[in-house]
């Protein structure tokens, strides 16, 4: 027998706000966090534009010595997930430490540690790396450090599956609570890789948008987009059991009911061209809740606004709902805080819950010229007021990985 597995606690860190509300509230008003690269000098660069965090201060949040030994993806992990023990109201010494996990997934790690000690490398040689720099650098820390700074014991893993990282975390998380390995894990994604190396790796790939006007380039759907633009920060949630949060007296924002992992074994940065391993999860997320396509209010799409996403995930969600694909509200948060990699499915399961309490859609900023083969309702001008009972949310990653939550109303 499967346990009920809720939603009580969210953390946020992203380009248009650090914290959930202010996160949500830029949501609602089509704010865009997307302007000029200021870590480095992009003069020779194509990509001139990224969502960066602003305003970070992880010292206000933890200790400065801390702070020091992390690198900003695990800092960013480490203060969304303060906000989100501390919204679902967890006191660990009330709980059992074994019993609660982690998994908090990374795409990539820290590039500036390589950057940085690469350099010394090159210019003083070997014994000038820091000692550091492996546990500073490897993609697991985020979930190490968020263990260690709240004292979790209880199973902590890193799922790196590229853009689709965040959402595969919250999806295992959700089967270690329904398998009762933990009451409660701690689950999401975390980057930081607006680096020289990150965006010239990127845009060599033709992956990332060369427009340099911040309200044109992260436009899913749009017949004029040509490519992602790189943001970063952190969406991690609470997920517990239902006992577990009934008998805490907890607030419980929603149900987590189902979730889909497939993978296209196709290509290892295109996705299938018919969208069938995106549909299949899908599928797989709304028969796991035990529902049907018809139940689904609200599609939060993976929606990069490059060519081949927005084209594929479109045949996608026709191909998994059949008629009622062109009923479905669908918008991309990526519109305003550009792809988020590994912390992308985090940050937009998310907006999924806020979606269910606040009973509204957010629009897909920056959607213009219609697409005459991107034809669905991918909500073009404002968000909508409307009862959301069930979203999902859909994450592709390179490699072929492909992820679907679905996320509904909680009813006891």
């Amino acid at each position: 027998m499967s346990r009920r597995v809720v939603v009580t606690g969210l953390g946020a860190i992203t380009p248009i706000g650090n914290n959930v509300e202010e996160f949500w509230q830029g949501l609602k008003e089509k704010k865009v966090g997307i302007g000029p690269i200021t870590y480095f000098d992009t003069t020779d660069y194509k990509a001139k534009l990224a969502g960066q965090v602003k305003d970070f201060d992880p010292k206000k949040h933890m200790d400065p010595k801390v702070a020091k030994r992390m690198e900003q993806f695990c800092q960013f992990a480490v203060v969304a997930a303060k906000e989100a023990l501390s919204d679902a109201g967890i006191d660990m010494e009330k709980e059992d430490p074994y019993r609660v996990g982690v998994s908090v997934g990374s795409g990539i790690g820290s590039l500036q540690s390589i950057e940085r000690e690469y350099k010394k490398l090159l210019e003083k040689g070997p014994g000038r790396v820091n000692p550091l720099l492996v546990p500073l650098m490897i993609s697991n820390m985020a979930a190490g450090n968020v263990a260690i700074q709240y004292g979790l014991k209880g199973k902590c893993i890193n799922v790196v599956t590229a853009c689709a990282t965040g959402t595969h975390s919250i999806g295992e998380a959700f089967r270690s609570i329904q398998y009762g390995e933990a009451d409660v894990m701690v689950a999401g994604g975390t980057e930081s890789s607006i680096t020289p190396i990150g965006v010239a790796g990127f845009s060599a790939l033709t992956a990332l948008s060369t427009s340099e006007d911040p309200m044109r380039a992260s436009i899913p759907f749009d017949k004029e987009r040509n490519g992602f633009v790189m943001g970063e920060g952190a969406g991690i949630v609470i997920l517990e059991s239902l006992e577990h949060a009934q008998a805490r007296g907890a607030k419980i924002y929603a149900e987590l009911a189902g979730y889909g992992a497939t993978c296209d074994a196709y290509h290892i940065t295109s996705p299938a061209e018919d969208g069938s391993g995106a549909a299949k999860a899908m599928e797989v997320a709304i028969a796991d809740a035990k529902m049907k396509p018809e139940d689904v209010d609200y599609i939060n799409a993976h929606g990069t606004s490059t060519h081949h996403n927005d084209l594929f995930e479109t045949k996608a969600i026709k191909l998994a709902l059949g008629d009622y694909a062109g009923k479905v509200k669908i918008s991309s948060t990526k519109s305003m805080i550009g792809h988020l990699l590994g912390a992308a499915g985090g940050v937009e399961f998310i907006a999924c819950v806020k979606s269910i309490e606040d009973g509204f859609v957010h629009a897909t900023a920056g959607l213009k010229v219609e697409d005459p083969e991107c034809d669905l309702d991918y909500v073009k001008g404002e968000g909508v007021a409307m009862e959301v009972n069930c979203a999902i949310s859909n994450s592709l990653g390179f490699g072929g990985h492909n992820a679907t939550l679905l996320v509904k109303k909680f009813q006891g």
